[in-house]
């Protein structure tokens, strides 16, 4: 049966000096991509012939096939990436943590507006970026979501109805409350191809780019192959972490710690 199929690309950081952009905590280093690793991606994914589009111009009623260029975290860098982008006249979504908007490697405000000014979408990353969302309690969760709409809000003066969940981990809570703050498009680190609906909220997979990552592995998740077996490893690795959650606190706290601006 034909369906509508969103190949999301998930990134963060792309910059030369880890230093320069971004979270400052261990693990965030295997997300920051160079700026030539960065262009050999963009060059490939060029090559499947499908041009990265809005989430906003997509008919959900409708069958196709479109690629998405999403970037987390809000670093410094996504003003480099927003101009690498807008000379190939492609348009990406940037998820903004805004509690680190006007710190040293983040964003500031008038960044923020710049970026929107290009065609860009701007969205909320949450307030704190907690480590494990999922924990939070539901009044947590909607006030970090709140929180982070207004301020985007007040600097755009427009409505912020996007947003990607920190860290990835969903739960039903976790919908919900996106959906119930105003979120019309929820982005996850689940790797699947087919949108849903949650209540009012449209939640969309995607598959996280690591600096490491193989080109061919670039080219295949552009081309809308390889996700079945993305989505099986994800959800036996959120499913160990369920399964052995002191551990996984244990860790998440351990890749976390040594940065000065973590939440």
């Amino acid at each position: 049966m034909k369906q509508l199929h969103i190949a999301t690309l998930l990134y963060h950081e792309v910059c030369d000096d880890p230093r320069t952009s971004g979270f400052q905590r261990r693990s965030a280093l295997p997300y920051k991509h160079s700026r030539e690793k960065f262009r050999q991606e963009l060059d490939t994914i060029a090559l499947t012939d499908r041009k990265p589009k809005l989430v906003s111009e997509i008919d959900f009623s409708a069958v196709g096939r479109h690629v998405l260029l999403t970037f987390d975290d809000g670093g410094k860098s996504a003003v480099y990436i927003a101009d690498q982008l807008s000379a190939r006249n492609w348009k990406a979504h940037f998820f903004i943590t805004t509690s680190r908007v006007d710190t040293p490697t983040f964003v500031s405000s008038a960044d923020i507006q710049y970026i929107r000014r290009c065609g860009h979408v701007i969205g909320s990353h949450s307030h704190n970026h907690p480590d494990i969302f999922r924990d939070l309690s539901p009044t947590r969760l909607h006030e970090e979501w709140r929180i982070s709409r207004n301020y985007l809000e007040d600097i755009l003066g427009e409505a912020c109805v996007c947003a990607s969940v920190p860290g990835g981990d969903i739960s039903t809570a976790v919908l919900a409350s996106a959906a119930d703050c105003g979120i019309r498009y929820l982005f996850t680190s689940e790797p699947h191809l087919i949108p849903f609906q949650f209540n009012n909220a449209w939640v969309l997979g995607r598959a996280s780019i690591k600096a490491a990552a193989p080109l061919d592995r670039v080219y295949r998740l552009a081309s809308f192959e390889g996700w079945t077996r993305e989505h099986a490893q994800r959800r036996v690795r959120v499913a160990l972490s369920k399964m052995l959650s002191p551990l996984y606190r244990q860790y998440v706290k351990r890749n976390t710690s040594g940065d000065s601006s973590a939440a």
